[in-house]
């Protein structure tokens, strides 16, 4: 199997953070500074990545009649949860690439000694490959296995770990229970390989992983773990950007690669668009809830034909959308973790403290406070919406939070029928592709 290790970037910003290796050739990694080329390569690991069917299925968009109206058929069926066949290029075969990478690195690395001379560029590859793979794994487990239940994970289906780069290998199915146990080993493996901060935010790092871990353990609802991995990760990059230093009027606000808040970046793939700039608005109801002075409202947001648009992405980018991990989110898993844990005070501390880098400085700050856990939960969880959209992230809280009986209902509007998805709904666990399960024959969901 060739693969190509040359380091190709749409975008010019990237020379100053990854080397261009001037031998475009292909050719099979043999040693340590081929493997890392497999990292640099940002346009296989890092943009058009993660999955977008999930946003385009979840509730922060919609479409008008005329839209949806002009959209071919599969697009239509994802918008309306009725897709039950397609094929490659898709969010899956986008998301095992860089798996495949991962375990190719890990098998080349048995290959060569680890030593005192290389053994800081051994740990960090090693390190970069099983972040890699429980990254993909979590964005996978989101979209295509159902919400995480301890009373039933043994036997809901999860996705395939490919542990192996050896195609010859059948590809089963794995449980629930199983695919989280993965990510979790390889999480915890790679934060323990990795520095603290890497080069640059397009590598993997040790608050990166630690980010992750408490990612994957909110989707649990292990909300001590969560805790102390989001704690773990903030004690490393705690940074917040203000939005009143932010240009919020432009049309794209924010930068990428040097954004203080971002600790990993990446983008989600364009290859369902119906949530994109182009195609969706921003739900009335949502956009509604953003107060005046709440700087998100214009810097996330444009008008156009009567409507929103969302604007607000951490790419320098008006389309790409941002997918990575950044501290704004680690921030809001720890303000929830601490209120489903009963600290109503350290939850309100770590949300205000968001929120005041949110809020216009023209005028006074209203602290937001609860009295109860429930409250506190609500707010967060209002806030966590408002603050998150469009990061590939509110499908699989929907999933997770319909669990803890939210009861989210997302609906559309097709000439005047409104169609919902119960929660709960076995749809929330999106079908795989069907030439997946033609030549491997798995269970469909």
């Amino acid at each position: 199997m060739l693969i190509a290790i040359a380091f190709s970037c749409s975008f010019l910003s990237c020379k100053k953070y990854l080397d261009k290796k001037s031998d475009s050739s292909l050719t099979v990694p043999k040693t340590l500074d081929e493997l890392q080329g497999l990292f640099n390569d940002a346009q296989k690991m890092n943009f058009n990545l993660t999955p977008s069917m999930g946003e385009s299925s979840a509730d922060d968009y919609f479409l008008t009649q005329t839209s949806y109206d002009y959209l071919p058929t599969q697009p239509k069926e994802i918008y309306t949860w009725t897709l039950k066949v397609y094929n490659y290029a898709n969010d899956w075969s986008a998301n095992y690439l860089p798996v495949y990478n991962a375990n190719f690195t890990l098998e080349t690395l048995d290959k060569i000694p680890r030593t005192a001379s290389n053994q800081t560029q051994w740990n960090q590859l090693k390190g970069y490959a099983l972040f890699t793979r429980a990254f993909s794994f979590l964005n996978l487990a989101w979209e295509y296995a159902k919400a995480y239940d301890k009373s039933s994970s043994e036997n809901d289906l999860g996705i395939v770990l490919r542990t192996t780069s050896d195609f010859n290998k059948p590809s089963k199915r794995a449980s629930v229970e199983d695919t989280y146990r993965q990510i979790i080993s390889d999480a915890e493996e790679s934060a323990q390989l990795l520095p603290d901060v890497s080069a640059n935010v397009l590598l993997p790092s040790r608050a990166a992983s630690y980010g992750l871990l408490a990612r994957t353990f909110l989707s649990m609802g292990q909300f001590d773990s969560a805790l102390n991995y989001s704690t773990l990760c903030l004690n490393i990059k705690n940074d917040l950007l203000d939005y009143n230093d932010v240009s919020l009027t432009v049309n794209i606000p924010f930068t990428n690669f040097d954004n203080p808040e971002v600790i990993y970046y990446t983008e989600m793939n364009t290859y369902n668009t119906n949530h994109y700039s182009f195609t969706g608005f921003i739900d009335t109801t949502l956009y509604s809830m953003y107060k005046d002075d709440d700087l998100r409202k214009i810097g996330y947001f444009r008008f156009y034909n009567g409507y929103y648009r969302f604007k607000g992405a951490y790419t320098a980018n008006s389309i790409y959308l941002f997918t990575g991990i950044a501290t704004d989110e680690i921030l809001l898993i720890r303000a929830e973790c601490h209120a489903r844990l009963g600290d109503i005070e350290n939850a309100m501390k770590d949300l205000n403290t968001l929120m005041k880098r949110r809020w216009s400085n023209t005028v006074d700050y209203p602290e937001i406070t609860a009295t109860t856990s429930v409250e506190a939960i609500n707010k967060i969880l209002l806030e966590r919406r408002k603050e998150l959209l469009m990061r590939g992230i509110r499908w699989s809280d929907i999933k997770r939070l319909n669990k803890q009986g939210q009861n989210i209902i997302p609906k559309r509007n097709i000439n005047g029928e409104i169609l919902s998805l119960s929660a709960n709904d076995k749809r929330y666990a999106l079908p795989l592709p069907a030439d997946i399960i033609t030549s491997t024959g798995m269970v469909q969901n």
